[in-house]
């Protein structure tokens, strides 16, 4: 398979990672579509990015509060406590990839509908507050 292809199944599979995790949250922390969603969104990062990629992101040093955080929401998934669990997950993603805004922030300008909105005042003022933009 081609470089394209795969980065092709792992936007798809990072895709309904969220949409079953979003789908578990409105169906009261449903324990299987939760461990579903988290599975298919590993699956696509790493796809995305690489297995080595992925392993560096995972266990780099100054990472490894996110990563901490993000395994044991998995943790607390699987012996069901579903809301601290993705509450930690939420902390670990964030923790984890903080780095990746600014190409986040690029990339959504360029979406014609997206881009206005976040080229409000008001929402420049929460990026550069909240995240440490120039």
């Amino acid at each position: 398979m081609t470089r394209y292809s795969l980065n092709g199944i792992g936007f798809g599979l990072i895709g309904f990672g969220i949409f079953f995790t979003f789908l578990a949250i409105i169906l009261f922390f449903d324990r299987g579509l939760l461990a579903l969603g988290n599975i298919l969104w590993l699956t696509g990062v790493t796809l995305l990015l690489g297995l080595q990629s992925t392993w560096k992101l995972f266990t780099n040093r100054a990472n490894y509060k996110g990563s901490i955080c993000f395994l044991l929401g998995l943790f607390f998934l699987f012996v069901r406590w579903p809301i601290v669990g993705i509450i930690l997950e939420i902390y670990g993603f964030i923790a984890l990839f903080s780095g990746f805004w600014p190409s986040v922030k690029v990339f959504l300008y360029q979406i014609p509908v997206v881009g206005w909105i976040i080229q409000y005042p008001l929402m420049e003022l929460f990026f550069q507050n909240y995240h440490g933009y120039p």
